[in-house]
């Protein structure tokens, strides 16, 4: 039998975590889907992560215009063709997915689940250490842990993207004045065991070039599954739109 809680193995289907974002939308997130056509997307304070097919016809490129607007900021992962003529791609970034191999996960008795009443706090901290993107509803995909110091928000991690059988661990940082302190391996580790206790497997992404935090995460238990390319382009501001 297959550990892939997903059960794809046996189904013969693609693998859930091949188009992470497409995944959650059609599955545990599908209640923050806005769709048009074949394209999925979550709603702009939420994430700004967008699905298109993995091979997007000039059909599906329309709708993602339409569902963002001309002049936008489109992210993508998992799109096997260029975009169309007029598109200008904005960001090409290489990056890794890591998934759960025997991850020790323990909870973290100094950790506290935050609330959106922290969210401002979540998003200074988050402006100051640029773990990427985090915005005022993100703290609604999954559980977020943070340690606090003298009544301060001083390190955080989270879920982020939910495909089935798994849960994307995002958000990890810390303030620079308390690295150093394990604060983030002891969050990941936390969180990690708030999703394995769900009966799912914890994975996350990081840029190939950050080899420290590979390390890092590898020694916790993470595997690379996958290199993967981080996209960004933008829809022309002449673009039409339904």
């Amino acid at each position: 039998m297959s550990n892939d809680p997903s059960g794809w193995e046996a189904a013969g289907e693609p693998h859930p975590l091949d188009v992470p974002a497409r995944s959650s939308l059609n599955g545990p997130h599908a209640h923050f889907a806005e769709r048009r056509g074949n394209v999925l997307r979550y709603p702009a304070d939420v994430t700004t992560f967008t699905a298109l097919p993995e091979e997007p016809d000039a059909t599906d490129w329309e709708d993602i215009a339409t569902l963002v607007g001309p002049g936008e900021l489109v992210p993508l992962n998992g799109v096997r063709t260029p975009p169309p003529d007029g598109w200008k791609v904005v960001m090409r970034l290489a990056g890794v997915q890591l998934v759960d191999d025997g991850v020790r996960a323990a909870p973290y008795e100094e950790a506290v689940r935050l609330e959106k009443k922290d969210v401002p706090e979540m998003l200074d901290l988050v402006e100051r250490t640029k773990p990427g993107p985090f915005l005022t509803r993100t703290i609604e995909l999954g559980t977020y842990l943070g340690v606090r110091r003298n009544g301060a928000l001083v390190a955080m991690a989270g879920e982020r993207l939910h495909p089935p059988g798994w849960t994307e661990i995002s958000a990890v940082c810390t303030d620079e004045a308390f690295r150093g302190q394990g604060l983030a391996t002891r969050l990941v580790l936390a969180v990690a065991h708030g999703i394995r206790s769900r009966g799912e497997r914890p994975f996350l992404h990081a840029a190939a070039d950050n080899t420290n935090a590979i390390r890092l995460y590898e020694s916790l238990g993470f595997r690379l599954r996958r290199r993967t390319t981080f996209l960004a382009v933008r829809v022309p501001d002449n673009v039409p739109v339904a």
